[in-house]
């Protein structure tokens, strides 16, 4: 399973946690690829303005390689470029597991209704035990679900043959 996880990574704590979800959801899911954008380097280097372009077309690229997005989806309104994944993965058909920790309100589940609605699975996790291990295994359990799904896809090659 390619999972796609979508996040702000701007500060060093916002890639740490990434970082420390991905891992987790590795561990948790032997076998699952993980695509971080924040490793994402054009021309070796990251965040260069010159290449721009070409980050742009490399997350969209690895949306589309990916079975699912799982999009982290906090603050007081949801990160840009997460928001732009979610949408583009939705019009895409992925699955969506979008994670929410921060209890402000919105319109619905603390989100905007775009958001909220595009989401396949939702996990709220409103409360302060800051334990990443248990907002792990909550995602860990949606993508089993996610991968449930996947198998009962019928095989398009199936009628072929």
């Amino acid at each position: 399973m390619r999972i796609y996880l979508a996040s702000p990574l701007f500060t060093q704590f916002e890639r740490r946690w990434n970082r420390e979800i991905a891992d987790g959801i590795k561990k948790g899911m032997p076998g699952a690829i993980v695509i971080l954008p924040q490793d994402f380097k054009i021309s070796r280097k990251f965040n260069d303005r010159r290449h721009f372009g070409e980050l742009f077309a490399r997350c969209v690229e690895e949306i589309d390689r990916s079975d699912v997005l799982v999009a982290v989806l906090d603050g007081s309104d949801c990160d840009s470029g997460t928001a732009f994944e979610v949408g583009y993965a939705y019009a895409r058909e992925k699955a969506i597991i979008g994670l929410r920790t921060d209890f402000r309100r919105n319109q619905e589940k603390g989100l905007n209704i775009m958001l909220s609605r595009a989401c396949t699975y939702f996990i709220p996790d409103l409360s302060f035990r800051e334990d990443s291990e248990l907002i792990v295994r909550d995602i860990i359990r949606r993508l089993e679900d996610v991968k449930k799904q996947m198998d009962k896809r019928p095989d398009p090659t199936a009628s072929a043959r």
